[in-house]
Formats: C-alpha cells, structure tokens, sequence
C-alpha cells in the first residue's frame, strides 16, 4: 500500500471537526512563530544599544522607531491576520451528532 493512501485512509477515521481544529491551531502557531522569529531580533539589536543618545533617536507615530518596528508592526501584522482568519479562514462546525441522536435526549429529558 502506498504512503499517500495510508494517509488518505488515516485521514478519513478522523473527525471533521477535529481535522479544522488542528489545521487553524497550526496557523494560529504559525503566525505566533513567525512573529516571534521578527520581535526577539528586531527588538534586541534596535532596541539595546550600549549608547544612547538622545538626539539621534527617531520616532514613527511617536513611538522610537525599534519600538515601531519590533513590536508595533508586528502587533498591526498579527491583527490584521486575525481578521482574515476569523471571516475568511474559521469554519464552523456542528458538533451534534449526524443521526441526531443528542437532539432526541434533550426532548426525553423535558
């Protein structure tokens, strides 16, 4: 048997819902890596300097450029994703059972 049916048939014993859980979790960890990997580097070599001197540092929106770059471009960066991932990206699943076995309990119980 080949490798891409034994993931085709692995694939298929899971749930939908679990499958679109753990696709959006990967992305949300994605994007949380990759705006890690832009903050630590950008912050620590603009941001730590040995001397400062208060007339050579320049400002974007008020805010110290490394400050601007380090953490705000990322933090407009990572809201701007969140937007799309939520209208574009998020699907919704039913969670009740496909033979609505859940739906007859709850109107037994009444």
């Amino acid at each position: 048997m080949s490798q891409t049916s034994d993931n085709q048939s692995m694939d298929s014993e899971w749930d939908p819902v679990y499958l679109h859980a753990r696709k959006e979790a990967a992305l949300i960890l994605g994007v949380w890596f990759l705006a890690l990997l832009w903050t630590l580097p950008m912050s620590y070599l603009n941001g730590f300097e040995s001397q400062v001197d208060i007339e050579d540092i320049t400002f974007i929106v008020g805010m110290p450029t490394w400050v601007f770059w380090g953490i705000g471009f990322p933090w407009m960066m990572a809201n701007l994703i969140t937007i799309w991932f939520c209208f574009f990206y998020f699907s919704e699943d039913d969670l009740e059972p496909e033979d609505g076995s859940l739906g007859e309990e709850k109107a037994g119980d009444e």
